[in-house]
């Protein structure tokens, strides 16, 4: 018997699929969207089906590909009975909640080439309904938005896998150099008496022991600090809770030289608890023109 869990996520155009696969990548499974049924048997036989650090496996098959329907079923049970652990996704939405995802997003039905966006789901649902009939799992996402269809994936996989902690990435940053565009918080710490304006100090920069001294050794700045590790020991659990696999807190002073580097350094330090993975990153440090 081998190892891994395999998911194979099929199902309806634009009922989920490509939001599952993102659920399943955020918990560790090694993913392919639009994966050939034809080059799934190979890819079985490569090393990466017994790596220790993947959850598992995951694939999206669907109508994208022409031999799907004709190919999956034969693949399917060829593999089972050679010993793969495979578990079925079959997604699919009521016919008008499709019709409004593709109205908004404005992308091509593989069926509606030569017909209309509702005749092709109808096409689609018909051609694929022997394909539902092999499935494990059903799932009518009609009801679902990004982050539901996320939760509901990730509660089914809890027995093969523990979820991965959230990532929480803290960035230093300079306002005048501009704002992060990846950042989910941000902290404007210019409030804080500045290091700039003291002569031995405006050389070096936050990384230096007497600069972090100097900002963080000051009674409105440790009141902060109380307050913003409030503030983050609030947040973090629901951003967790909400699904997401990645955080940025972005601190930012003038320059991006000495506070938001001693803070977010701080911050860092606070943070960085077994079982929880974060990185501290100096974005305009090495800029020497700022305050």
């Amino acid at each position: 018997m081998h190892r891994h869990k395999i998911i194979i996520i099929t199902g309806l155009s634009g009922s989920g699929k490509s939001v599952a696969l993102a659920a399943l990548e955020d918990t560790g499974f090694y993913c392919v969207d639009n994966m050939p049924v034809t080059l799934l048997p190979k890819f079985m036989e490569l090393p990466l089906q017994d790596e220790p650090e993947i959850a598992g496996l995951a694939f999206v098959m669907d109508m994208r590909e022409k031999g799907f329907l004709s190919a999956f079923p034969e693949t399917f049970q060829e593999l089972r009975r050679k010993g793969f652990n495979i578990e079925v996704l079959f997604l699919e939405a009521d016919e008008t909640i499709i019709l409004r995802r593709y109205s908004q997003t404005r992308r091509h039905h593989p069926l509606s080439q030569d017909c209309s966006l509702q005749e092709g789901i109808r096409a689609e649902i018909k051609q694929m309904s022997p394909i539902r009939e092999l499935a494990d799992r059903i799932i009518d996402t009609s009801k679902y938005n990004v982050h539901d269809l996320k939760s509901v994936i990730s509660n089914l996989i809890e027995h093969v896998v523990q979820a991965r902690p959230m990532r929480v990435n803290v960035l230093s940053f300079g306002f005048k150099h501009g704002t992060p565009h990846d950042a989910d918080l941000i902290m404007d710490v210019r409030f804080t008496t500045n290091p700039f304006f003291i002569p031995e100090l405006k050389p070096l920069d936050g990384r230096n022991q007497s600069v972090r001294n100097f900002v963080l050794n000051n009674t409105t700045t440790r009141t902060f600090m109380e307050k913003f590790h409030d503030l983050v020991d609030f947040l973090l659990p629901l951003y967790e809770k909400e699904g997401k696999a990645y955080l940025t807190i972005a601190v930012g002073c003038t320059g991006g030289q000495h506070r938001s580097v001693a803070i977010s350094a701080a911050l860092y330090e606070y943070l960085n608890k077994p079982g929880r993975p974060v990185r501290l990153t100096h974005r305009d440090v090495d800029i020497k023109n700022g305050i």
